[in-house]
């Protein structure tokens, strides 16, 4: 399963839309050419130009009723971004700068697409981000961002000089697939079809790269996250596993063999799995009986006095509706913003059913009994999806107070919750899984949408297709 590929059509450049590599005109908050005249750069002036249109999110506050109104009523901006697909093909990603001045578009022919949100106005191309596919945006603060590709390089911009990348990472020997940054140790995390994850040190990059160790290796890795507080790692496969590494320390160098290996046969979440290979390259064997510990650690050097160890491994095969009999492949894995819970996207074997799930984290719930003492997850909410653009992952994203998903649906995104009124997690588990609850489907693509994504700052979403529209969905008031 790929991220994408095949022919596109292309669309219209929508009227008014600045050619590529070119900067955006004026009427979004002062004059950009005349302020560049003057010296002042683009990361300056996004940075310094008053945003008139959107309403500011700030997901600490209790309005939440206010909130619930103007996501119900999101629709398509009249000023959507559109774009002919004729160079830049597919969108595979989509990314926000933490401050919401800049989105980011990561493109299925090697380049790297970036907009202003609030006027809607193309900003730049960079045409050769990348020799091949770009996968995936992350920023690292609110001016610097690296890229990923199967090229097998990460790449890190500036965007105060985009001219030229700030530097590329050399390490992955296939596809990089996606990008973590650990803000505490300011260290860039990085997954790809290798089957590494890989650590690169942020405070001593140059321009010819940077000090990087190959931190895990599983087989048949598919995505890699780490929880808003970098305590845990989450790791799903194609072959349905979803790995947890708890009480992360990624300083430590985990050999390859350090952990026991994975079956190719599972069991079911609320039962555990363990396993008895010696070898991370390798599996063989059925899996031991659901009462064995689902938790493994590493070599004694990675164990504290009295404490429970680092980076001890759980290797879980969540519970899939429809899918108890069946083989899955989760393609799509994202952490609610307040690390309560993880949001999974997964098809069967076959591929001829798909499935958005919500698994809520066990710990710090002390008020209410696990599923099962070595299981850290259990399945709280579910739907089933369109299964249209099969053989395409379809990147799901929460809202930034984590009361709403995005879900691509075929040719347009749905916006689901956990109860009608789009209460909080903690305020919505049910004591049986229940399905998530549709607010709002919003159709606005003529092709497959494969990535979503909620401002940080701003009531606004962005969706991108498989023929390379991106659309803005603000409130309609």
């Amino acid at each position: 399963m790929g991220d994408g590929g095949g022919p596109a059509e292309p669309n219209a450049t929508c009227p008014g839309e600045a050619e590529t590599g070119s900067a955006p005109r004026s009427g979004s908050g002062g004059d950009l050419s005349a302020d560049l005249r003057r010296g002042k750069s683009l990361f300056s002036w996004l940075q310094g130009r008053p945003t008139r249109r959107g309403v500011f999110v700030d997901p600490a506050r209790d309005n939440f009723r206010t909130m619930t109104s103007l996501y119900c009523s999101m629709n398509s901006a009249v000023e959507s971004v559109n774009l002919s697909t004729q160079t830049h093909g597919a969108v595979f990603n989509l990314e926000y700068s933490p401050d919401g001045s800049v989105l980011t578009v990561a493109c299925e022919q090697t380049e790297v697409l970036l907009f202003d949100p609030i006027s809607s106005k193309h900003i730049k191309t960079l045409t050769e981000a990348h020799e091949d596919c770009v996968n995936n945006i992350r920023f690292l603060d609110n001016r610097l961002f690296a890229t990923c590709s199967d090229d097998t390089t990460i790449a890190l911009w500036d965007l105060r000089k985009l001219n030229s990348k700030v530097c590329s990472l050399h390490g992955h020997a296939s596809w990089v697939k996606n990008i973590e940054y650990d803000t505490n140790t300011r260290l860039l995390v990085t997954s790809g079809f290798d089957g590494n994850v890989i650590t690169w040190d942020m405070n001593r990059f140059t321009e010819d790269g940077c000090p990087y160790k190959k931190f895990f290796h599983t087989r048949y890795l598919m995505r890699m996250r780490l929880t808003p507080d970098c305590s845990k790692m989450l790791i799903s496969t194609s072959s349905g596993y979803l790995l947890i590494l708890h009480d992360l320390d990624l300083t430590q160098s985990l050999e390859v063999g350090s952990y026991r290996m994975l079956r190719a046969r599972r069991t079911p979440l609320s039962s555990g799995i363990a396993d008895g290979g010696t070898s991370a390259s390798r599996s063989a064997g059925t899996p031991r009986q659901g009462n064995d510990s689902s938790k493994t650690h590493p070599p004694r050097e990675g164990r504290r006095s009295g404490l429970s160890p680092r980076n001890s491994l759980e290797v879980l095969t969540p519970e899939i509706p429809g899918e108890r009999d069946r083989g899955n492949c989760i393609t799509s894995l994202q952490l609610h913003p307040k690390g309560w819970a993880t949001l999974i996207r997964c098809s069967s074997n076959t591929d001829d059913q798909e499935w958005t799930c919500v698994y809520e984290f066990q710990e710090g719930a002390p008020t209410r009994l696990l599923v099962s003492p070595r299981c850290s997850l259990r399945l709280t909410h579910y739907i089933e999806e369109a299964n249209v653009g099969r053989g395409y992952i379809k990147e799901l994203c929460f809202s930034p107070d984590g009361r709403l998903i995005c879900s691509p649906y075929g040719y347009g995104v749905r916006l689901l919750a956990f109860d009608q009124k789009c209460g909080e997690l903690a305020d919505c588990l049910p004591v049986q899984t229940s399905c998530l609850r549709e607010i709002r489907s919003i159709y606005s693509h003529s092709d497959v949408v494969l990535t979503t994504k909620f401002s940080p700052t701003h009531c606004q979403l962005a969706s991108g297709c498989l023929s390379g529209r991106v659309a803005l969905y603000q409130p309609k008031f």
